[in-house]
């Protein structure tokens, strides 16, 4: 049951973040200047990512063709109570972009994931995914369940 609270909490302000209308109604402030930027190493390609905030880990995971900055909101909202961490995958603006289809499989983005993790200091976390995103965040959840605290999927 203490598993199971651990990640309900994100998950519902995840939620409650999105219930209450847009971004222009909700007046967040611009955290472009406010996030820290940070590249974790898998295997000699460079996972960029941005920070913000301390507390239980929330990675973001974004969709074609984004990048971190689709979650700005979500890391201004979510980072007075956890540490928020949004990541350009592989192949999207600050990573690096490896030759080869080969490259991107499941494999390859879900151990980008597990490497952002592990660069943050921590063990695990609650995983958000959109669109791609999505996908990326539920192989991720399949293949690494003991990093996987919650789960949460937008379209």
């Amino acid at each position: 049951m203490q598993h199971f609270l651990k990640g309900f909490v994100p998950t519902v302000v995840a939620l409650l973040v999105l219930m209450s209308g847009s971004p222009a109604e909700a007046q967040l402030p611009d955290v472009w200047d406010r996030v820290e930027h940070r590249t974790a190493d898998n295997d000699g390609v460079n996972i960029h990512y941005v920070t913000l905030g301390a507390g239980p880990l929330v990675v973001m995971i974004h969709g074609f063709p984004d990048f971190w900055y689709l979650w700005r909101d979500y890391l201004a909202a979510l980072s007075d109570d956890y540490q928020v961490v949004a990541i350009d995958q592989r192949g999207y603006n600050q990573s690096d972009k490896p030759t080869g289809v080969d490259r991107y499989t499941y494999e390859f983005l879900v151990n980008d994931v597990a490497a952002v993790i592990e660069d943050t200091g921590h063990e695990s976390a609650t995983v958000v995914g959109h669109d791609w995103g999505g996908a990326v965040a539920w192989q991720f959840a399949m293949r690494r369940p003991e990093m996987t605290d919650q789960l949460v999927i937008f379209n």
